[in-house]
């Protein structure tokens, strides 16, 4: 079993550094690492974000573990040499277009929320988003229209095949879960989310012991804050997942915690905090592992089928904030290392 390992910009080595000592902690037979630049790191050092021997490793490898790509100091690259194209590029090149991301809440966190905490208590649900269409990946550019304005473009489209797709991810979670679905989209005004809405229904057919609900993307926004706990398993597409997945995680109180995975139809993943690189922070210690160590964690179950290790981490890192384990993110003044050392204290 191989696990591409690539840190990225900003915080993503002393990160992903925390989520390996974990691992190895584990001693799991046949598990290899290959390492990998990507991101500003990898323009910095060979001139692309995403380098040919980069993607081969990756295409190669039964999962990856990624760090975070993002440096203020390639901002004003052309958009293809930006470090956000690494991200984009993996998922192209392995058609990695199910994008899982779950938020709950730990009960020793639910004060971190901007929410109530009775109401923060409530959040389980498991965000299943599109990552290979939509306006991420439509035509786009800039123009002059007829009277001389500049106007930027960025198109949205989906077909029905890609929506069929990513339904039948989202039906297919929800059965593993509560039997809730709730497909989010923007019918009232979008040709693509009619299409998006027609054609999640049609899935539905399959999955009859599956409750779907619909929801405009507005009102989801609202209801997150509003009442989080009526929400099991959310589908939607790139764009709006896009936003309403960092809008769970701060209902549930630190970014620093999220864990997400990108699967293809193979089963091989992409593991990542979603929290980004946080730049203004890197080298210092301050970052919080624990969003890695997760994904490390939904690396074994989804792509790796080792479910028991899967349990093992989270159930290890549950003890360490039980046991009083924070980073300064969680108001506490723990290190990312010493945030490691209390997740292998009770692994």
């Amino acid at each position: 079993m191989l696990i591409a390992l690539f840190p990225g910009d900003g915080i993503g080595p002393e990160i992903v550094a925390q989520a390996k000592r974990v691992l190895d902690a584990l001693a799991i037979p046949g598990l290899t690492y290959e390492d990998g630049l990507v991101g500003g790191a990898a323009y910095k050092a060979v001139g692309h974000p995403l380098p040919p021997e980069t993607l081969e490793t990756a295409k190669r490898a039964d999962a990856i573990l990624f760090g975070a790509v993002g440096d203020p100091d390639c901002d004003s690259l052309e958009r293809h040499l930006r470090p956000e194209q690494a991200i984009l590029g993996l998922r192209k090149e392995l058609g990695l277009f199910s994008n899982l991301r779950p938020a709950k809440v730990f009960p020793e966190l639910a004060h971190e929320s901007a929410l109530k905490p009775e109401v923060a208590g409530s959040i389980d649900l498991l965000i299943v988003r599109e990552t290979n269409g939509d306006v991420y990946f439509g035509e786009k550019g800039f123009r002059t229209t007829a009277d001389g304005l500049r106007e930027g473009y960025d198109i949205m489209s989906y077909n029905e095949a890609e929506v069929r797709r990513i339904a039948h991810a989202g039906f297919q979670a929800a059965r593993a879960r509560r039997g809730k679905l709730c497909s989010v989209d923007k019918a009232n005004v979008l040709e693509t989310s009619q299409l998006w809405r027609d054609v999640v229904i049609e899935v539905s057919a399959d999955y009859p012991d599956v409750a779907l609900t619909h929801m405009y993307v507005d009102n989801a926004a609202m209801q997150l804050v509003r009442n989080p706990g009526q929400f099991d398993v959310i589908v939607t597409g790139n764009l709006f997942g896009d936003i309403l997945s960092d809008q769970a995680s701060m209902c549930v109180g630190s970014i620093g915690m999220l864990a997400s995975a990108t699967l293809n139809g193979s089963g091989q993943g992409l593991y990542e905090p979603i929290h980004g690189s946080a730049p203004d922070i890197a080298g210092q210690g301050k970052a919080n592992p624990l969003a890695t160590i997760l994904s490390a964690a939904m690396m074994l179950r989804y792509s790796l089928n080792l479910p028991e290790q899967a349990d093992r981490i989270e159930t290890a890192v549950a003890k360490a904030l039980a046991n009083g384990a924070r980073s300064p993110d969680l108001g506490g003044t723990m290190n990312t290392v010493e945030m490691g050392d209390a997740v292998l204290a009770v692994l």
